[in-house]
């Protein structure tokens, strides 16, 4: 049963906005810096990389959404994704970092934004756990036992048979996912004011 002395909706929002505000550092980065690759085949090939992790992102953060949305105060999900591993969603929320810092061209600035992403969620785990524990004792004891947190541990999968899907969260799940793909346009706007001359840059990342 949840405590009244944690709101899970309101850390999730303050992750979400420290999220947003690391995102933006390394976006800032992003605008004093260059590929060290240039636009030859070594940048194209790590945009082309990153643009696939951004998919996989968002079909993995959907494809959560329909075992956990709603129903994180009320129950342990352990089917599917959350079967082999508790905390699926910000793993492909960490694919999805990688793949934004990825539309720069640079493998350094990928794991920038990799490492606040990680950093932000490891904090946000953390209170999580320590609710859910608080909430559920022994049957969280037992998920915890037998389930890695990040994993994915495959040997541990089991499945229902059918799913009980809320829309609402489904679909905030997929608009949040959809957000990834903005540094596409927003990276490839940036190289094309850097190679106009109009945007300076003070060193090059690998």
């Amino acid at each position: 049963m949840a405590t009244a002395s944690f709101d899970l909706g309101r850390v999730q929002k303050l992750r979400k906005a420290a999220v947003a505000a690391g995102l933006i550092v390394a976006i800032a980065l992003a605008f004093v810096s260059r590929s060290f690759w240039g636009g030859g085949v070594l940048h194209e090939g790590v945009e082309a990389v990153g643009l696939g992790m951004i998919a996989v992102c968002i079909v993995g953060r959907a494809w959560c959404s329909l075992y956990i949305g709603g129903r994180k105060k009320d129950e342990i999900v352990d089917q599917g994704p959350y079967s082999v591993s508790r905390n699926p969603l910000y793993v492909f929320s960490f694919i999805g970092a990688f793949g934004v810092g990825a539309q720069t061209g640079s493998l350094i600035l990928s794991l920038v934004f990799l490492a606040i992403t990680g950093l932000i969620f490891a904090i946000t785990i953390r209170r999580e756990e320590a609710w859910l524990s608080e909430a559920f004792g022994p049957v969280y004891a037992a998920y915890v036992a037998r389930t890695p947190r990040f994993g994915p541990d495959f040997r541990l999968w089991r499945d229902a048979e059918t799913l009980q899907v809320k829309p609402r969260f489904f679909l905030t799940t997929l608009r949040d996912g959809l957000v990834f793909l903005l540094a596409v346009p927003i990276f490839e706007s940036v190289e094309r004011l850097q190679s106009l001359g109009w945007i300076g840059t003070l060193f090059r990342l690998p």
